[in-house]
């Protein structure tokens, strides 16, 4: 993969998707519809799908493409491809709290490497530049080119006080009974895929998921977190947290600035 020719593609198509979500966020109503899997569905989520995969699929023919709503693309096996969530954060969008974001990624040999996260109604974009490093673009956002970006980084974490972030949507006990295991000195609540990106930049050190995901959900805030110095494991034994699972699913797992001191379960 050239990295020079996706990088400025899936920005654009983030960017694209993001315009077309914010005119249905900002309608009086949308329908809301429920998937086999009992998760909420909207138009902006199929609206957005389609301008992304049809983007990729032109760009990027002969690629494998994975992406949350065409269910046929989650038989697909292998370990190089590029993996899509068109509106992670339904439940946010749909209770108009704005911590919704637009996701995609290039998994390649099992690894996130390059990857946007865009989080249209928060005016937050972060990205993966060529090189590898993540940057965050200060808005507002042109679609045929890149506006001033500044590199993130992670912290250099004090663990007597560390900055926590956790689920909006999903917080349980067993989220808190982890969380209690360290010496916490502030907690933030964030929804979909911007977890990652704030420990990318450093606004928090430490994101446990103690609860479902896929791989759609997590592989661009993955990238965009490796990308400033950061990374993910499994929650169980602390590997690195590969991708091209059967399925596609995600075992429990923990993003972290690599100055954390890393608690078992």
């Amino acid at each position: 993969m050239n990295y020079e020719v996706l990088v400025p593609v899936i920005r654009e198509l983030a960017l694209k998707a993001g315009e077309v979500i914010m005119d249905i966020y900002d309608s009086d109503d949308f329908d809301v519809k429920v998937k086999s899997d009992e998760s909420p569905v909207t138009a902006a989520d199929e609206a957005a799908d389609a301008i992304i995969s049809d983007g990729l699929r032109l760009a990027f023919p002969d690629m494998m493409l994975v992406t949350e709503e065409q269910a046929a693309s989650h038989s697909a096996k292998g370990d190089t491809f590029l993996i899509v969530d068109p509106l992670d954060g339904t439940k946010e969008f749909i209770n108009r709290r704005g911590d919704f974001t637009v996701n995609i990624a290039l998994v390649e040999k099992g690894v996130p490497t390059r990857g946007v996260v865009y989080a249209p109604a928060k005016d937050r974009m972060f990205f993966t530049r060529a090189d590898g490093q993540s940057v965050e673009e200060q808005g507002p956002f042109k679609k045929d080119s890149i506006g001033q970006c500044s590199p993130i980084s992670v912290s250099k974490p004090d663990n007597s006080a560390l900055l926590v972030v956790a689920s909006k949507s999903h917080r349980d006990q067993a989220t808190d009974d982890y969380i209690g295991k360290y010496a916490v000195n502030d907690m933030k609540s964030a929804g979909s895929s911007l977890k990652f990106c704030l420990v990318a930049t450093g606004e928090a050190d430490l994101y446990p998921r103690v609860g479902r995901t896929m791989e759609w959900d997590t592989a661009a805030g993955h990238a965009v977190l490796k990308g400033a110095g950061g990374d993910v494991v499994r929650f169980e034994d602390h590997a690195p947290l590969m991708y091209g699972k059967d399925g596609f699913a995600n075992p429990f797992f923990i993003a972290y600035a690599p100055g954390v001191d890393l608690k078992a379960p």
